[in-house]
């Protein structure tokens, strides 16, 4: 055998033990010396790092009106798998949730009801309002129903009737990027704004 083969021996008593392998395998990252600083340190700043914390673990509420309801439980289930941007706790309180997904229809009954919901959830909440229906009245052009905008302020529509799941998926991540973007967000989380 050649002196570049490297073949395991057993280990006598007497005799020295030396390594099977390439000495290179061995080597200690530490004692590098072309290691730079800045390829182990994250600078940010706390309004990013609070907003990315944020983003990434949004809870929304279950609030479904009408038959987009059904869609918003499709993208909760395995198939769309919405857990992967950090919105998988679907919260029945509102006293528990940041995201309120208005799906379906708003009559003017439930329009009070919405809008106490809303001021029951905490600060920072968004409000996606999924479906035609929830964002211009749809198809019923009628007295009862009024938008949602009317009631309770929205971040993002949410188009079609009903909307499939990719695009409910699609306003989530859209609302990530809304909440990466905002600034002062440390002034707000000490009431300093």
């Amino acid at each position: 055998m050649s002196s570049s083969t490297w073949e395991n021996k057993v280990v006598g008593d007497t005799e020295r033990f030396e390594i099977s392998q390439p000495p290179e395998l061995f080597a200690r990252v530490d004692e590098e010396a072309d290691v730079l600083i800045r390829d182990s340190v994250i600078t940010t700043t706390l309004d990013s790092a609070l907003n990315w914390a944020r983003k990434n673990s949004i809870w929304p509420m279950s609030f479904g009106l009408a038959c987009c309801a059904i869609e918003m439980m499709a993208m909760m289930a395995s198939r769309y798998d919405i857990s992967r941007f950090g919105a998988e706790v679907m919260r029945g309180s509102p006293r528990q949730s940041d995201l309120m997904i208005i799906a379906g229809r708003v009559s003017n009954k439930m329009a009070p009801v919405i809008r106490r919901l809303y001021r029951q959830m905490p600060e920072p909440k968004w409000v996606i309002s999924m479906g035609a229906c929830a964002t211009s009245t749809g198809v019923f052009s009628n007295y009862a129903l009024v938008p949602v905008n009317q009631v309770i302020p929205v971040d993002v529509y949410v188009p079609g009737c009903p909307p499939r799941p990719e695009q409910l998926i699609y306003s989530i991540m859209m609302l990530q990027e809304k909440i990466q973007a905002e600034r002062g967000t440390l002034r707000k989380t000490l009431n300093l704004a």
